[in-house]
């Protein structure tokens, strides 16, 4: 079984008219348990200040991250150094972390775009079911993508 913890998929022509149609993915988790990631190219249509907990904070954007747990922030970046506690991805990609240390950098102009990525959402798959999309065509894997570039 081939693990995606890492890599990039994008959604192929069969997922149109789906939440995932023109879909960019950034696999966060793959194992025997199942599959977890972002949608990293979908702006959410508010920005952080926009947020009641975080009305005093810039207007940084925010991405739609997939279909489960809407009502939560996550966050991948590239700033151990300011935000603690976060868990390495990839090579230089962390997820998680401390939420008002990253809010703090934002506010203070310290972290960037080119730092921090915050979702609302994730996408998930149960044990195996990903690997079955990706089997049926549903998926396609890319090479040389950035996770904090802007593809939208």
């Amino acid at each position: 079984m081939i693990n995606y913890t890492g890599q990039f998929l994008l959604s192929s022509p069969a997922l149109n008219g789906t939440d995932f149609e023109e879909a960019l993915l950034f696999i966060i988790e793959d194992n025997e348990k199942g599959s977890t990631g972002f949608i990293i190219n979908k702006p959410f249509p508010r920005k952080l200040n926009e947020l009641e907990e975080f009305k005093k904070s810039l207007p940084f954007p925010l991405y739609t991250g997939g279909p489960v747990a809407t009502d939560s922030i996550f966050m991948l970046h590239r700033r151990p150094d300011i935000i603690e506690d976060g868990r390495k991805i990839a090579e230089g990609i962390f997820l998680g972390g401390n939420i008002q240390q990253a809010v703090a950098a934002i506010n203070r102009q310290t972290i960037t775009e080119a730092d921090i990525k915050l979702f609302i959402g994730y996408c998930g798959w149960d044990a195996g079911q990903l690997q079955e999309e990706r089997e049926e065509g549903s998926w396609i894997t890319c090479t040389a993508v950035e996770p904090f570039s802007h593809y939208a």
